[in-house]
């Protein structure tokens, strides 16, 4: 169980830092039906694990739909973002951690 609080990320989405190191950070996001993870980027290195639900991803423009047990890496600056199909989970780490997110 975490320490950290769970909090809205966008509507229908919430974040929950699982545990955090000054050189990686594991983050859970839950997502409901249609919920978006809107356009950003940073200058983490972030992998990301569908560990339920279906979700359609941009990066850098180019969109890929993921599903359970599916992961993929998303390089530092690039524009990603996406779009809940089926309501579910993303398992998130990203080296050096966001502080942004503590």
């Amino acid at each position: 169980m975490s320490a950290f609080p769970i909090v809205e990320a966008d509507p229908g989405v919430t974040r929950q830092v699982l545990a955090d190191h000054p050189d990686l950070m594991v983050v859970s996001f839950t997502f409901e039906n249609g919920a978006e993870g809107k356009l950003h980027n940073h200058p983490h290195v972030q992998s990301t694990f569908v560990k339920s639900g279906r979700f359609r991803f941009s990066l850098d423009g180019a969109e890929t739909e993921y599903g359970p047990g599916e992961s993929f890496i998303i390089p530092s600056n690039s524009v990603h973002g996406c779009v809940c199909l089926e309501p579910g989970e993303l398992i998130d780490c990203f080296t050096p951690r966001r502080d942004d997110f503590l």
